[in-house]
């Protein structure tokens, strides 16, 4: 009986802070889960485009349910209703990395945001096994009763607690930048340093070819070592054909991994600025993921840019986004959305390099103030 019972206490607290820490890491950049949220809506992975203009409120809405579901189950409070709530959401996520796991549409589910990164398989493992243990802990607690009024109302300020606490850091990662920055580009990176280990440590791929004899009809997988040594398959007049679109690449050795290896700077007459801007002694940058909808608020931009210009001196400046267009009147470049949405959260904002090291890094309107 004693040992059932610290069986269940300790599944139920490992169980708990699981689903705490993983609402934490999201609750710290909520907008960073909203993307990941905009790639599961997108047209190639479940086409529900209707909702790409709600997943900043479907995130907030899971971090918190996750996050309150996760105190409750810790505290031991409402236990019943709580773990087959749990359960719900545990299926729901099993589902989405499913889903991408075996079609391999989302290659990041984003669970732990960008402080543990998971491949799809691992992550839909991890929602089984937790999956199984709240069943577990539902049938140990099947016959229990919850807790008495008393006790859940002597809880009720640590739930509380916790959830000003998560609000004020949902909240802040919205309105500001998140708390904890847990992607590659923290204040203090080297990005000449980052690009430099990239290089010189790169990820090998093996591909194999589907060949078809146009003679006989037959079909053979061939790996690229054997194309390369055996020109059968290459020399002139030769029956075997490449199947165009069955090329299989596998990954035969990790190199480093950062997503600084997207940062790239293009001018408009596409010419690649990236090493040059990188070794300006100092240089502002203004980036925009989504140009069309920037707002300056009571700030109008010309009195944007003579402060920019007051602040930066004779430090160069850019205005960067995915596409042309004349967000304050300095030197457009380009780089892919993704990349800059990895870089901040804030549509815009401002990051300032000297010599390549990220030395700031704030939303523009923040920028502003000071």
């Amino acid at each position: 009986m004693v040992k059932t019972l610290q069986m269940k206490r300790i599944l139920r607290y490992i169980i708990a802070i699981i689903f705490i820490i993983s609402g934490f890491v999201k609750a710290v950049d909520v907008k960073g889960f909203s993307f990941k949220l905009e790639e599961y809506f997108s047209p190639d992975v479940f086409n529900l485009t209707f909702l790409q203009n709600f997943t900043l409120e479907i995130a907030i809405f899971v971090v918190a349910l996750e996050l309150v579901l996760g105190l409750m189950l810790l505290l031991k409070m409402k236990l019943k209703c709580t773990l087959i709530s749990l359960i719900a959401l545990c299926v729901f996520f099993a589902f989405l990395t499913f889903y991408s796991a075996y079609f391999n549409k989302v290659t990041d589910c984003g669970c732990f945001g960008d402080a543990i990164k998971f491949t799809p398989w691992q992550s839909f493992w991890k929602d089984i096994t937790l999956l199984f243990g709240l069943i577990i802990l539902w049938f140990l607690n099947k016959k229990s009763d919850t807790l008495n009024n008393e006790k859940g109302l002597l809880k009720m300020p640590f739930l509380g607690v916790g959830i000003l606490v998560s609000a004020f850091i949902i909240y802040y990662g919205i309105a500001h930048e998140p708390l904890i920055d847990f992607r590659d580009y923290k204040i203090g990176t080297d990005l000449n340093l980052e690009k430099q280990k990239i290089a010189a440590n790169p990820s090998e791929y093996k591909t194999s070819y589907t060949m078809k004899n146009t003679k006989t009809g037959e079909e053979k997988v061939v790996g690229q070592d054997d194309f390369v040594n055996q020109k059968e398959y290459w020399e002139e007049g030769t029956p075997w054909q490449i199947q165009k679109g069955k090329e299989v690449s596998v990954l035969v050795k990790q190199g480093y991994q950062s997503s600084i290896d997207k940062f790239k700077l293009e001018d408009e007459n596409g010419n690649d600025l990236t090493d040059q801007i990188l070794h300006l002694p100092k240089v502002y940058l203004i980036f925009s993921y989504k140009p069309k909808e920037i707002s300056y608020g009571a700030h109008p931009s010309e009195e944007i840019k003579e402060k920019l210009e007051m602040v930066a001196g004779k430090s160069p400046i850019y205005e960067i986004s995915t596409e042309k267009s004349d967000l304050l009147g300095f030197q457009h470049l380009t780089m892919d959305g993704t990349a800059i949405k990895t870089i901040a959260r804030s549509n815009p904002f401002v990051l300032i390099l000297e010599n390549g090291k990220i030395v700031e890094k704030k939303s523009l309107e923040d920028f502003l103030k000071h």
